[in-house]
């Protein structure tokens, strides 16, 4: 096992897993610069390297993440040389680097994982929602106040909400303000199971390595082919099942797991 640590953020590898543990409590784990940078850097490993098969995001304390931290945000998007008069423009560039990383967790064929032990917020939940399973505790609570504050929950919080959850549950959340407790979110398909606060982490382990006994190439070809179908018309979507299926179907991967049902 292998541990990065930071006053912010640990980074751990374990047993084919890398863990993102967000570790500011007394700050309820608003996101910092620092903890996106070890995103960044758990996410690029889990890509590149064939030991990593997944990633997990948790956190320490009463909340997962109270959203961007306010107090960074004074120099979070200094001008550029060039646009010191384009303001917008400039807020734009910089806010597409958060894009980018939300849709970096969605591109990786490996599955990221959010353990959200307790109250996730804003751009919390805005992670969560980019990531392929969400699992909470019982305590765990979710909500876009972003209205509040005058603006919109606009990383994820809107296009990748209402893909997930609808219309109407999305305006609850994101366009009302309001949150919802760990019950309603899992009625709503916002997460996929909520497992006792004793032992949570082994559960989402348990379950991580259910997912690593599956075949890398069909676990990674699963996710993008379910993420393309999202959007594509019908008969789209069968013909990339079919495209999916003609590099696995010859795999000897495939072979080796059928022979066991072939009578001798």
């Amino acid at each position: 096992m292998s541990t990065a640590d930071s006053e912010q953020v640990r980074i751990i590898e374990a047993d084919g897993v890398v863990t993102v543990e967000l570790n500011r409590p007394a700050a309820l784990n608003a996101i910092t610069l620092e903890m996106t940078e070890a995103f960044w850097t758990a996410a690029t490993a889990l890509e590149r390297r064939d030991d990593l098969r997944c990633m997990v995001i948790t956190a320490t304390g009463r909340y997962f993440a109270a959203g961007i931290d306010l107090n960074s945000m004074p120099g979070r998007f200094p001008p550029l040389d060039s646009d010191e008069r384009q303001p917008g423009l400039n807020y734009r560039r910089h806010y597409r680097a958060i894009h980018n990383l939300y849709d970096y967790f969605e591109s990786i064929e490996k599955p990221v994982v959010a353990a959200v032990q307790g109250t996730c917020l804003g751009a919390g939940l805005e992670m969560a929602l980019s990531c392929d399973f969400r699992f909470c505790t019982p305590r765990a609570q979710f909500g876009l106040p972003e209205v509040n504050i005058g603006i919109l929950p606009g990383a994820g919080g809107s296009s990748r909400l209402v893909r997930m959850v609808g219309p109407a549950w999305a305006k609850y959340l994101a366009m009302a303000g309001k949150w919802v407790d760990a019950e309603r979110a899992l009625t709503i398909g916002l997460v996929q199971e909520i497992f006792p606060e004793e032992g949570f982490m082994d559960a989402v382990y348990e379950f991580v390595r259910g997912l690593m006994a599956i075949p890398p190439d069909t676990l990674g070809l699963a996710k993008a082919v379910i993420d393309v179908n999202t959007y594509a018309d019908p008969r789209a979507q069968r013909f990339v099942e079919r495209l999916a299926n003609t590099t696995l179907h010859d795999s000897a991967e495939h072979e080796a797991r059928i022979a066991r049902f072939r009578k001798p």
